[in-house]
């Protein structure tokens, strides 16, 4: 069974799962650092198997830019490539080639603007936000591309529509939408039969002409992986859209629904940064969406606060830059509600400053480290700074999670809720 719920809070929706992959079991509910070119960036995966990640991200459309799907496949799949024997999640790259579409370059020559991204209802052609080569992504490439790389939980391609899109822009998003999910889950379901049908033979020419180095081989090795573990079971989440109009997301809702995905997933640009957008959408969608399947709010995780008001409405799974990219700037997460549970190290009043970050946090940062010394290092640019606020950021939420996950179990998630929100 890929997802069993253990226990549903008595007063809320708020739910306590496991999530069983082929690199090993995920309890809900979890927030999924996120590793966007195969690593979580300044952590190592050493790191994160201290910290204790049970899961995370990979960015398809990163890694297929660099160093390609293609190399990744042949080191093993991610799990190989990056050195992670826990399970990945990928997202499908629609996030980013359709946010690069918003944007605009100044050509060098003329003065005019050329978007970086076009949209048809075949894909998306963009260009490289490294060296301007063109790409295509379909929802079939987007599928392949997953499915070289290698993670065990991988998503349909969509299309990611802005908050403020009016209505009849929506309504073709949505049908686009709708329509690569079926395609990419029939893309998925075709070369799952082909692993399948492959099951313990090397899939790939590389592999097959043993091109593999003994170095790869002996890293897989070390990790208990084969060169055929990354063509272990997928599992695929379709994606609701339909931006802030309440009737497209439950039609979203119910036709993602009606499909055979894995899990399903909440997108949209408003989702974990509009927070009152995203629990009116949650709220909407909630009715609809399949209990027995894990629920996924994308990008979600800015303020701690906003765990409890997506879990509460029955969210699983989440995954957020904000405590990396925050990290590497000197803002560090502790439970203080009335400064959004942060506090920054960069602030001169922590020159002198010889406490912990947090005196009750077990991460080693603040097991080690002095308020003064990690200010210092800010101070002077050292690049250990940011591996340090990384650890503990990261520790923060994934504690955070274990404790609202026992209070799920115990039937105490409000009385929790109350201690943070």
């Amino acid at each position: 069974m890929f997802f069993k719920i253990q226990h549903i809070d008595k007063k809320t929706h708020a739910r306590a799962g496991v999530i069983t992959t082929s690199h090993g079991e995920i309890k809900t509910p979890v927030f999924m650092p996120v590793g966007t070119q195969a690593t979580v960036k300044t952590l190592d995966s050493q790191d994160l198997e201290n910290l204790g990640a049970e899961i995370i991200l990979g960015n398809t459309y990163h890694l297929h830019l660099r160093p390609g799907e293609d190399l990744v496949e042949s080191a093993g799949g991610i799990h190989g490539f990056m050195n992670w024997n826990k399970p990945v999640l990928t997202d499908s790259g629609g996030f980013q080639v359709f946010s690069l579409g918003k944007q605009k370059e100044e050509k060098k020559r003329g003065g005019n603007n050329e978007q970086l991204a076009k949209i048809t209802d075949k894909g998306v052609e963009f260009r490289s936000h490294i060296d301007g080569s063109k790409h295509f992504f379909s929802p079939e490439e987007s599928i392949k591309i997953q499915h070289k790389l290698g993670a065990d939980i991988i998503m349909a391609f969509d299309e990611c529509t802005p908050d403020k899109a009016d209505k009849k822009y929506t309504r073709e998003a949505l049908d686009r939408t709708h329509r690569w999910a079926k395609q990419s889950l029939e893309e998925h379901e075709r070369l799952s039969v082909i692993h399948s049908t492959n099951s313990g033979q090397a899939p790939t020419e590389a592999k097959r002409s043993g091109e593999i180095s003994s170095k790869i081989k002996g890293s897989l090795d070390k990790l208990g992986m084969t060169t055929s573990d990354q063509d272990d079971k997928k599992f695929l989440f379709g994606i609701i859209q339909g931006a802030g109009h309440k009737e497209l997301r439950e039609e979203s809702a119910k036709y993602i629904s009606s499909l055979d995905f894995d899990g399903i997933a909440i997108g949209g640009e408003s989702v974990g940064y509009n927070m009152e957008a995203t629990m009116n959408i949650l709220d909407w969608v909630y009715p609809i969406i399949p209990k027995d399947k894990p629920h996924y709010a994308m990008g979600l995780g800015l303020n701690p606060a906003d765990l409890f008001e997506v879990v509460e409405r029955g969210v699983d799974m989440f995954d957020c830059v904000a405590p990396t990219r925050l990290a590497r700037h000197g803002v560090l997460y502790i439970k203080d509600i009335k400064n959004k549970h942060r506090l920054n190290i960069t602030n001169a009043k922590f020159k002198n400053d010889f406490a912990p970050i947090d005196k009750d946090c077990t991460c080693s940062t603040c097991q080690n480290y002095s308020r003064v010394y990690v200010h210092h290092l800010f101070d002077v640019k050292e690049v250990t700074a940011m591996r340090l606020a990384t650890i503990h950021n990261i520790h923060f939420f994934l504690n955070l999670m274990r404790e609202m996950r026992e209070a799920i179990l115990e039937d105490r998630f409000l009385e929790m809720k109350k201690e943070w929100v």
